[in-house]
């Protein structure tokens, strides 16, 4: 989800001041930045290997402008030519052909096709060098910032969305290289056309240009009376508009249990009342915002029949050629132009600015530790499976303690069960296992060295997962099952497919192994799903397997196949289960049973039993709700 779009389904107003819109009109209330300058001096950083480029679109842009700029003035000595042979005529009588310098024209006109054609010229050439230098530049940036989401660590993303990370990555980018491409050349050209149109009103007559100038501090009050005004009725009209979206989010995804509960005639009362407050919001932003372009015109408007007055006053005197008031008229049309195109282009660098903000803030985010220099080499041909935890200490807040002193020591081959209530930190202790999250204190070996000592990669390679939420990527079901390995030969694939007895459904399909799963791997059933990633944990014959109750997706059958492909994969391996029906993990060698991230009781099933803890209530507490579940899992 965008940024936009997750600002409007929150129902949150953009904040910002407002520019002018597309129509004419105003645009949305575009965000502000909460360090500009700071923004803005790093941003011009990554510029400096793009500075003679830079330099280069300036001049550019400059000359293609000055070029524009001199055409209404050239045209005018057209003009006024035309204009003396017409008086000429008027003088003998009766009008010749031979009273017009048809020569003088039309080396004008030359000169206006030559002038037009280097100010098109300097302006490809402007946009051809300013394409590369935006794209350089975000790409410099972008590469940057996908490092930096390398390095960070899991709990940046257990933090945030990932839309809103991916927002980062992609809205906020988009929005820096379109403002690099076009806005800053838009705003170098808007600029010089108001001081270079400035000049030539001043060079044609003082008089007329303070005449027209006079139009604008009227339209600047009119224009930041309506934005007043506008702003309340857009904020109440973005408000309205989240709700209306939430409120469709909610119902479509949820239109099943509408319909079950039969609350429909509520949810059509609810939107209706919604869109009505939609409606008179939006109409009165769009209404106030829509007059304000009428008005400029009509102020415009007057300020021409002034000029046109009090130039042709001129032009008796002799005090003004015809043609400089056609230039001079020409200019004032021009003017009001880029200064509209400066304040939007301002609105859109706003809006940038604090685009970059949000990259920004993820490359200065805190880093994972770095990788130990001189890292013990571990390959997972040599290693046992050996697990310790010795006198373990972590914390996801500082000031709130989860795990302390925990001591835990895992045989080689051994399958461990982590059993206890949601929240009990199952999941924690494999991400320490995994180095996911750093120690606050004491360390895990495997195989008796400590994990900190080895790279990241390393250690992860030593580990299988098998999780209830399968994860598949867009391709082939062959290369989903050989991920991870590089060069895995086809037969072995058929085969890990074999013991996990997905070979069969694999085989019905139309193309088989070939077969290509779309994004989400909603064209085969989650059963299926989950075959494939017991298939690909097989191939990969780590040393250590990590499964989260990996058959939960799966039917009955499907389920006693599985278990007895389970078996064989973790025989003669260290296996992590972490187990939700405690009664598939009555064989475990050793079962943890964790609560509020601490490990209150371990042992076997029967040693627990005994023991009649905390164990023997989760246990019997299963049966107590299903009746037949004991006599099921006997069976």
């Amino acid at each position: 989800m965008s940024n936009e779009s997750s600002r409007l389904s929150s129902g949150k107003p953009i904040r910002g001041g407002i520019g002018q819109g597309p129509a004419g009109g105003m645009s949305m209330p575009v965000e502000k930045a909460k360090d500009f300058k700071g923004t803005l001096k790093r941003l011009v950083g990554y510029f400096a290997p793009q500075k003679l480029n830079f330099i280069a679109v300036s001049i550019l842009a400059i000359v293609s402008t000055v070029f524009s700029i001199f055409g209404p003035m050239v045209l005018g000595k057209a003009t006024t030519k035309i204009a003396e042979g017409v008086m000429s005529g008027r003088s003998l009588g009766y009008l010749s052909v031979s009273q017009y310098d048809f020569e003088y024209i039309g080396k004008i006109l030359l000169f206006m096709i030559v002038l037009y054609i280097i100010s098109s010229l300097t302006g490809f050439a402007m946009s051809y060098i300013m394409s590369g230098v935006s794209q350089k530049t975000v790409y410099v940036m972008r590469n940057e910032l996908k490092d930096k989401l390398d390095r960070l660590p899991l709990k940046y993303f257990d933090d945030r969305t990932h839309g809103e990370i991916l927002s980062r990555g992609t809205n906020d980018m988009d929005t820096i290289a379109t403002t690099l491409q076009q806005s800053l050349t838009q705003l170098i050209t808007s600029l010089v056309t108001i001081v270079g149109i400035l000049i030539m009103m001043v060079s044609i007559s003082p008089l007329l240009t303070v005449i027209a100038l006079i139009t604008l501090p009227v339209c600047t009050l009119l224009t930041m009376f309506v934005a007043k005004k506008a702003r309340t009725y857009f904020a109440n009209q973005q408000k309205s508009l989240g709700e209306i979206n939430g409120h469709v989010e909610e119902m479509y995804t949820g239109h099943k249990i509408v319909k079950v509960f039969g609350r429909e005639k509520e949810s059509i009362e609810r939107f209706q009342k919604i869109n009505e407050a939609l409606y008179h919001a939006g109409w009165k932003a769009q209404f106030i915002s829509g007059i304000i372009m009428p008005a400029l015109n009509f102020i415009n408007n007057l300020g021409y029949v002034f000029i046109c007055v009090i130039g042709g006053i001129l032009v008796v005197k002799k005090a003004i050629d015809v043609g400089d008031i056609q230039a001079f008229i020409q200019y004032m049309r021009s003017f009001t132009h880029p200064i509209v195109q400066t304040a939007n282009i301002a609105n859109v660098i706003q809006s940038t600015i604090a685009s970059a903000e949000r990259v920004f803030e993820v490359l200065d985010e805190a880093e994972q530790l770095p990788e130990i220099q001189n890292a013990v080499a571990v390959r997972k041909e040599t290693v046992c499976g050996e697990v310790g935890f010795e006198q373990v200490r972590f914390r996801y807040v500082e000031e709130v303690p989860l795990i302390e002193n925990m001591n835990i020591h895992v045989k080689p081959g051994q399958m461990v069960a982590i059993v206890g209530p949601t929240g009990a930190g199952k999941t924690t202790l494999v991400n320490l296992l995994l180095r996911f999250y750093e120690l606050s204190g004491g360390r895990i070996t495997i195989d008796g060295i400590d994990i900190t000592k080895m790279t990241r990669g390393d250690l992860r390679s030593l580990f299988g997962m098998v999780l209830q939420d399968t994860w598949l990527y867009k391709g082939s079901i062959m290369d989903n099952i050989g991920y991870g390995l590089e060069d895995s030969e086809q037969q072995k694939i058929i085969d890990a497919a074999k013991a996990a007895h997905a070979d069969h459904f694999i085989r019905s399909l139309p193309k088989g192994y070939e077969t290509e799963l779309n994004e989400e791997a909603s064209n085969i059933s989650q059963g299926q799903r989950q075959l494939l990633t017991i298939a690909r944990a097989l191939l990969a014959d780590p040393p250590i397997l990590i499964l989260d109750e990996a058959t939960s997706s799966v039917d009955t059958r499907t389920e006693a196949l599985i278990q007895k492909a389970m078996a064989k994969l973790m025989k003669g391996r260290t296996s992590f289960v972490i187990a939700h029906r405690l009664s598939t993990i009555k064989n475990a060698d050793l079962i943890l049973v964790m609560k509020d991230g601490s490990v209150i009781e371990q042992g076997t099933h029967e040693e627990l039993m005994k023991q009649k803890g905390f164990y023997e209530d989760l246990y019997n507490s299963q049966f107590t709700k299903n009746p037949n579940a004991q006599e099921e899992d006997d069976e």
